[in-house]
């Protein structure tokens, strides 16, 4: 067994389908399919079941899997140690993203090219939200993550607050809570929303507001990239909670603040606290400490 088997056996467990794991690993899909036959062969069981709709991991693949990616982290960590005594950072960090722009990404991944340019940094985005990037994390499918998640942080995480803010909600300058300044959450219910998916972090604090005030909301639009949900309260196709630094133009928009409570978004980044940070990856949390610290940090200074 090589570790190019693992890479290959992984890259199809993470996307899914044969075809998405050769994108995935810059190779033809028949070269993927036939490392995972012979992979199959020594193992002497199937690890996938394969059918026209899906490619699904089998009772003995998804025992394999853990073992599999602690393999292939540890091989890389080898390989860090190697680099690390020569002076020389080399790896890729597999970072989960969210839509809004509250880190300045470009920035810093400029910064980590400039200080390691033998780094390499992979930006993925999780349809689920931040619930889908934290259990990727768990999966070991990414190193590090922007997460918003409400509550106190889960036990298998670590986790750095780096933003919080309020949410306020806009409305069309139109509409009949423009100018009020201030309604309950039962007045906001009398009209529709417009809101994240569930599994995203500021649809879930705006849902635990609710549902501790005993308010039942109606949702008509729900948009994965929150920085767009102002078009559609532009539109008049409902109202939205929003922070601040979503809707840097407020033109055509009010704001209105909620009276019986604060409701608050936070984002965070997150490692998997089951496995060591790669030398890679501790780069680059160390560099985003040093440009973005947490907000208590930055009060105490």
């Amino acid at each position: 067994m090589e570790l190019r088997h693992l890479d290959y056996f992984l890259a199809v467990a993470d996307t899914g389908s044969f075809t998405g794991a050769a994108k995935t690993l810059h190779v033809v899909q028949s070269g993927v399919s036939a490392t995972i036959k012979a992979l199959e062969r020594e193992l002497g069981t199937a690890l996938f079941t394969r059918s026209p709709q899906e490619i699904t991991l089998t009772a003995a693949g998804r025992a394999f899997l853990p073992r599999a990616r602690e393999t292939r982290d540890a091989a890389r960590a080898a390989k860090d140690a190697v680099h690390q005594a020569r002076g020389v950072l080399h790896g890729t960090v597999t970072v989960g993203t969210q839509t809004a722009d509250f880190v300045d990404l470009p920035g810093l991944l400029a910064a980590l090219r400039a200080q390691h340019p033998g780094v390499t940094v992979r930006l993925r985005a999780a349809m689920a939200g931040s619930a889908g990037l934290a259990q990727h994390l768990r999966d070991g499918r990414l190193d590090v993550a922007f997460v918003s998640l409400p509550g106190s942080p889960p036990a298998d995480l670590n986790t750095r607050l780096l933003v919080t803010a309020p949410l306020v909600v806009y409305v069309p300058s139109s509409h009949p809570l423009a100018g009020t300044g201030w309604a309950t959450l039962a007045e906001l219910a009398e009209f529709p929303f417009i809101d994240s998916p569930p599994g995203f972090g500021n649809r879930a604090v705006v849902d635990q507001a609710f549902a501790a005030a005993g308010v039942d909301r109606e949702i008509t639009v729900e948009v994965a990239n929150i920085g767009t949900a102002v078009s559609f309260v532009r539109a008049g196709l409902g109202i939205a909670f929003l922070g601040q630094l979503l809707v840097p133009d407020q033109t055509g928009l009010d704001t209105v603040r909620v009276a019986d409570g604060e409701v608050r978004w936070q984002v965070a980044v997150a490692t998997a606290s089951t496995r060591r940070p790669s030398a890679a990856t501790e780069a680059f949390l160390n560099l985003l400490r040093e440009r973005h610290p947490s907000p208590e940090t930055s009060a105490g200074r």
